[in-house]
């Protein structure tokens, strides 16, 4: 299948690149980390400059540091207010009638699946992620260009679905909850304790699975596993589609990454705890666990 409801193929973004439906959205950004003796200190940036240098043609870029995040929050990356973000895809063209295909060059497109659920968030749901990124489509020797598209400004109308994004509070009044199932998406020293990125603590948040995003996708090609292989990662791990899933990583990005997967599953209650581990772990009035 060339598109899903998810997930756009290269192939199938090739022959649709002229469709005037269709915003393509460049998300390429990084999570820069340095670590020492088990202490991570990270540095959230975009990628502009390289998607000055080159882009997949009629892409326009978002940061994904910047321009979709709540400037006047004290916790990093939290999801811009609704005037702001609908501001922000106006600007771009990106209207109500438009399908988004996002993509970045993230070996988990945490960043793409990120606009993914904020989109979802506020409503719009005709959004899909292409798979394998900029990478594969680099690899497959699409094409590219360096001019930089305009659009006519549209109007991009925000209907929050709250039940996509849960607060600390809520978090902590579901813990011991055996309908929810909490996913930490960090990798596993973080969630053991053994990594602790500043200022936060070590460990996780008490009764959490872990299920690193890395591990949704295939290392091979790039690409997300197939459904099936999918289906037993969440299933192994005990998560039942019935269950209210809460996902959080450090920023509420790479959770998307699994909230993205477990959406193409079909499991139909999936909420991003936003804060993440940057409010978690930072405050000291809420229960950690290693």
């Amino acid at each position: 299948m060339e598109r899903s409801q998810f997930l756009v193929e290269t192939s199938w973004l090739a022959e649709h690149l002229n469709d005037p439906h269709i915003r393509i959205v460049d998300m390429r950004g990084y999570v820069r980390t340095v670590e020492h003796n088990g202490v991570q200190d990270a540095l959230y940036v975009g990628a502009r400059d390289e998607y000055v240098q080159a882009h997949l043609p009629g892409a326009v870029y978002i940061d994904w540091s910047s321009d979709i995040v709540d400037p006047g929050d004290t916790i990093p990356a939290q999801i811009a207010p609704l005037a702001r973000f609908a501001s922000v895809l106006g600007g771009l063209g990106i209207g109500d009638q438009h399908l988004v295909v996002a993509y970045d060059i993230h070996p988990t497109a945490q960043f793409a699946t990120r606009l993914w659920w904020a989109l979802n968030y506020y409503g719009h749901d005709q959004v899909v992620v292409l798979n394998g990124g900029f990478a594969k489509w680099q690899r497959e020797n699409r094409p590219l260009e360096v001019r930089i598209p305009t659009y006519p400004a549209a109007t991009f109308t925000p209907v929050v679905q709250p039940q996509l994004r849960a607060t600390a509070a809520e978090v902590l009044s579901q813990l011991g909850n055996q309908h929810i199932a909490m996913i930490d998406a960090r990798d596993r020293g973080q969630y053991s304790g053994a990594v602790v990125r500043r200022p936060g603590r070590p460990g996780h948040i008490p009764g959490a699975l872990n299920i690193p995003r890395d591990d949704v996708i295939d290392p091979a090609t790039g690409t997300f596993r197939s459904n099936e292989e999918l289906a037993k990662i969440f299933s192994n791990a005990g998560v039942q589609p019935q269950q209210q899933v809460v996902a959080y990583c450090n920023g509420g990005v790479a959770a998307t990454t699994i909230l993205f997967s477990l959406a193409m599953l079909g499991y139909p209650h999936l909420t991003n705890y936003d804060g993440s581990w940057n409010e978690w772990g930072s405050r000291q009035d809420l229960p950690t666990e290693v």
